[in-house]
């Protein structure tokens, strides 16, 4: 068979057989056991191919600014203030130098798809955007970059903010988010970005009941809009914080309610256990949305990164795997059947999510877009926060990450030390 590229002896997440992968002009054109061909092989070793990762929440325009802000309270309130201050000194150039150091961090640890959430106002106007746009440009041979705009400070309180928005859904935006609970008029925010959605036949991601008082919900208000604009299957909610706090027959009349409408959901743990339960000083809820649970009820649910090194999460490597099992932690999961759930909310469910179904798997046919995992198993990379090994991008190499080698005998070439530790600066 003429082939480009063929990898051996692959673990699919479809079955425990090893086979092989047939690359060809960039797409996956066979798997079998013993593909017979001359063409260049990657001896996989019985380890885990998969599509990549994929994140759907991502703040890449206001990654990387811990040192620009304060971090005292750890409140919702204290970190949309500090950055909103922040927001008045970002340029161009320093929005896309730190989403690049962001995207890389994510290329890295095996993600192949983004959707990344991008601030858009009257006094930062489209300065994000814009630095985004030519990320997603820029990387497009390494990485797959959704822009969701959306007004982190309101859209109705906020004089100017509509017209800016629908300035970036004319440029470029592949999908409109909102932020109702920075509004004054909460329920006109939702219908407003509702609007916008139609008239640029749009997705729709919400910052949603981001607190945790469980007597009201902005939720009822994005069910019914969804009724109303017929937008089932188009419509995103994330943090959804609220769902933590209500008992499990609410929460499966709810859960029922979003598998219905096709209203997804994208925990973000880092973020939320950051940020929720400020009040409380014992006894401190989690405030992680029950993933798992509406999972269970028919909810598409992924888990997300969310921010990375701000006041909203002080902290991050964009490492889904790593993101995974801190969601299984908080959950308390612990069977096999969890752990691939858990796996999925990573990889397929926000591929999804985020419309990317028809390119996302390793079946023939597909773009060759894969990442080897140290593992043989989805259920050993969450238990383990296994790393990837490399990945490639239409049968190319994306990155490597070799894994870590124990030296047992003392060695005293410290030339060989030397030499060794530079290449693995210069490969990070």
């Amino acid at each position: 068979m003429s082939l480009d590229l063929v990898l051996r002896n692959a673990i699919l997440t479809t079955g425990a057989q090893p086979v092989d992968i047939g690359v060809k002009a960039g797409r996956i054109v066979a798997i079998d056991r013993e593909i017979l061909t001359d063409a260049p092989e990657l001896p996989v070793g019985e380890r885990l191919v998969f599509p990549g990762f994929v994140d759907s929440h991502l703040h890449l325009d206001k990654s990387c600014i811990m040192s620009r802000c304060c971090c005292c309270l750890g409140t919702l309130a204290e970190a949309i203030d500090e950055v909103a201050k922040a927001k008045a000194d970002f340029s161009e150039e320093d929005v896309y130098k730190r989403g690049e150091a962001t995207l890389l961090k994510a290329i890295r640890h095996g993600t192949n798809r983004i959707r990344t959430h991008v601030e858009v106002d009257p006094r930062i106007g489209l300065t994000g955007f814009r630095a985004i746009r030519k990320l997603k440009k820029d990387y497009a041979s390494l990485i797959d970059l959704q822009i969701c705009a959306f007004p982190q400070e309101g859209l109705l309180n906020d004089p100017g903010a509509e017209d800016v928005l629908m300035q970036a859904c004319r440029q470029g935006a592949d999908l409109v988010g909102g932020c109702p609970y920075t509004d004054n008029n909460p329920a006109g925010h939702v219908q407003a970005i509702f609007r916008i959605a139609k008239r640029f036949d749009m997705d729709i991601d919400f910052h949603l009941d981001f607190d945790l008082d469980s007597s009201w919900m902005h939720l009822d208000h994005v069910c019914a809009n969804t009724i109303l604009n017929g937008w089932g299957g188009r419509v995103t909610v994330g943090h959804v914080t609220k769902l933590s706090a209500v008992d499990p027959l609410r929460l499966e009349v709810l859960g029922a309610r979003m598998a219905d409408l096709g209203i997804a959901v994208t925990v973000l743990p880092a973020t939320d256990l950051f940020l929720m339960g400020r009040d409380r000083t014992f006894d401190v809820p989690r405030g992680i949305a029950p993933a798992l649970r509406l999972q269970a009820m028919g909810v598409t649910c992924s888990v997300a990164t969310n921010n990375v090194l701000n006041p909203f999460t002080p902290f991050g490597d964009c490492s889904l795997i790593r993101m995974a099992n801190l969601y299984a932690n908080v959950a308390a999961a612990s069977t096999d059947a969890d752990m691939q759930g858990c796996f999925g909310m990573v990889s397929g469910n926000p591929a999804a999510i985020m419309g990317l179904d028809p390119s996302y798997g390793v079946e023939v046919g597909k773009p060759a877009h894969l990442v080897v995992l140290n593992c043989s198993s989805p259920v050993q990379a969450v238990r383990e926060i296994v790393q990837p090994l490399m990945g490639l991008r239409y049968g190319i190499l994306s990155f490597t990450r070799p894994a870590a080698t124990v030296h047992r005998a003392a060695s005293q070439d410290f030339s060989f030390l030397k030499r060794t530790f530079e290449k693995l600066v210069a490969d990070s």
